[in-house]
C-alpha cells in the first residue's frame, strides 16, 4: 500500500485563498476558503494526505475554510475500530435492515438525479450551492481523479437514499447523502453514516472523514453522535474539540 502520510510540503502543491465572502453556516460572519491548485495533477495518495490535514473535496476542488477572525469550522474524522453504536443507533440499524445496499461507481443516473432534486427541494429550498441542475449535480458530487462510489439504499425496487463516498488510501470520506424526504421516520442520513462505518471496517480501513463540525451550527450537531471523533485544529488531530473557536 502506498504511504498516505507523505509530507504535505513535499508535494509542492500551490494553494489559493479566496476573498472574504458570506459564511454559509454562521449568520453575520464572513468566510475565506483555501483551495488547492485546480491544475495540479491530483491522485488518491495526495488526496489522502490533504484529507489528513483537514481538507475536503467538492467536485474537482480540494478546499478548507481559513478565516482570519473565526476558526469555527473543524475537520473531523472517526477512528472506525473504536466506534460503538449507541442505543439509538442500534435501533436505527435494526429499523433499516430491510433495505438493500448496492455499491456503484459514480456516474449519472436519472433515478439518482430525480431523488437528489426532491431532497434539495424539501431540505434546502433556499440553498445557494448552485447544484440543483444536471450540470451542478455532476460537478458537485463527482471528479475525474478520485475513486467515488454511490451507495444506493433500496426498499425492494424503490430508491430511498444515495450516499456519495470517496475511497482514500486509509479511509473513506463521506461526501454527501441525499434521501427520500417522505421517509424521514427511517433517519436515512444516520443510517448512511452507520453503513459507511461498516464499509470502512469491512475493508480494514482506519478512518471515516465526516467533513466539518461547527459547535454553533445546528445542522452540524448530528455529527456529535458518532464517537470518539477526532478534531483537526492547530495543525494536528485532537481527541477533544477546541474550547474556543472564535
Amino acid at each position: 500500500m502506498s504511504n498516505p502520510k507523505q509530507n504535505i510540503e513535499e508535494i509542492k502543491l500551490g494553494f489559493y485563498v479566496t476573498p472574504e465572502h458570506e459564511c454559509n453556516y454562521l449568520p453575520g460572519k464572513n468566510a475565506q476558503t483555501v483551495f488547492a491548485d485546480p491544475d495540479f495533477p491530483m491522485n488518491e495518495n495526495i488526496y489522502t494526505t490533504l484529507a489528513s490535514h483537514g481538507f475536503r473535496r467538492s467536485g474537482n476542488h480540494i478546499y478548507k475554510p481559513q478565516c482570519q477572525q473565526c476558526h469555527a469550522c473543524i475537520a473531523i474524522r472517526l477512528p472506525v475500530t473504536n466506534f460503538t453504536m449507541s442505543r439509538n443507533q442500534k435501533r436505527n440499524w435494526a429499523r433499516n435492515k430491510d433495505l438493500k445496499i448496492n455499491k456503484l461507481f459514480a456516474e449519472f443516473d436519472d433515478e439518482h438525479f430525480d431523488l437528489y432534486q426532491r431532497y434539495l427541494a424539501a431540505r434546502h429550498p433556499d440553498g445557494d450551492m448552485g447544484t440543483s441542475d444536471l450540470k451542478g449535480f455532476i460537478s458537485f458530487l463527482t471528479t475525474n481523479w478520485a475513486t467515488t462510489v454511490f451507495y444506493e439504499f433500496r426498499k425492494k425496487n424503490k430508491l430511498l437514499a444515495v450516499a456519495v463516498v470517496d475511497e482514500l488510501v486509509d479511509g473513506l470520506s463521506a461526501v454527501y447523502t441525499f434521501f427520500d424526504p417522505d421517509e424521514s421516520n427511517r433517519s436515512l442520513g444516520r443510517y448512511a453514516v452507520l453503513t459507511e462505518i461498516e464499509m470502512a471496517l469491512n475493508r480494514g480501513l482506519q478512518w471515516l472523514y465526516l467533513g466539518y463540525w461547527i459547535a454553533d451550527c445546528r445542522k452540524m450537531q448530528y455529527k456529535d453522535e458518532y464517537q470518539p471523533l477526532e478534531y483537526y485544529y492547530q495543525k494536528k488531530w485532537h481527541h477533544k474539540p477546541p474550547q474556543d473557536t472564535d
